[in-house]
């Protein structure tokens, strides 16, 4: 693998130059600000605020991605990504269904196989071959929503809200592409502005299940 080999992915990018996607390099501090805001708002929340760390490492990992737009920044936009996927399953499944540590470690196993079952048919979708990989994601989120819909309500809503910011988002993240020849500057920045609130968002969801908790137990 070349490290340094040039990835050209995006309408918005013609040349190899740093500032080659100003608008996609720019709108990445949606996760910034989305991350100072849940790192202050998760006082006392151990997994909120290592989420709020995780959302702001995406955003400095997308931003090397699309200045240097190099092998070894696309890796490292997408690895914080993981993480902040592994580390909300392990704490959705821990503390919305009042789980076991291991159940919610078991959670974080299964899914690889589950994403890995699942990406190849999203990539059947016209349009949507580019955001594959991230297609399984909101559909877990909705199916722990609908889990949860009589257990925690609220939390359930706030889930099925940022997974249908993540639907808008991906929508945008496939039409950059497709529509390059209409908008020259593409469509990549919406993700990022979405997916940015959409993290925040579920930080937040997080936060206000753990509170009500917390509530109740006092």
């Amino acid at each position: 693998m070349d490290l340094h080999q040039h990835v050209d992915g995006y309408c918005e990018r013609i040349d190899p130059s740093f500032w080659a996607e100003p608008i996609n390099a720019i709108t990445n501090a949606a996760f910034l600000i989305a991350a100072i805001y849940m790192w202050r708002r998760s006082e006392g929340l151990f997994l909120g605020r290592l989420l709020s760390t995780v959302l702001f490492a995406i955003g400095i990992g997308s931003f090397l991605f699309h200045t240097f737009a190099q092998t070894w920044a696309g890796i490292a936009d997408v690895l914080p990504i993981i993480f902040y996927i592994l580390i909300y399953v392990f704490a959705a499944t821990r503390d919305f269904f009042d789980q076991k540590t291991w159940i919610a470690g078991l959670a974080v196993l299964l899914f690889f196989p589950y994403s890995a079952a699942l990406v190849p048919l999203f990539a059947q979708i016209p349009g949507f071959e580019s955001s594959s990989a991230y297609g399984p994601v909101p559909l877990l989120i909705f199916a722990y929503a609908f889990s949860l819909r009589n257990k925690a309500p609220e939390t359930a809503k706030g889930l099925a809200i940022g997974a249908s910011i993540v639907c808008l988002s991906l929508f945008f993240r496939s039409l950059d592409e497709p529509l390059c020849n209409v908008l020259p500057f593409g469509t990549h920045f919406l993700w990022h502005i979405l997916n940015g609130i959409a993290l925040g968002w579920m930080i937040e969801v997080y936060r206000r299940h753990m509170l009500a908790r917390l509530a109740k137990q006092g």
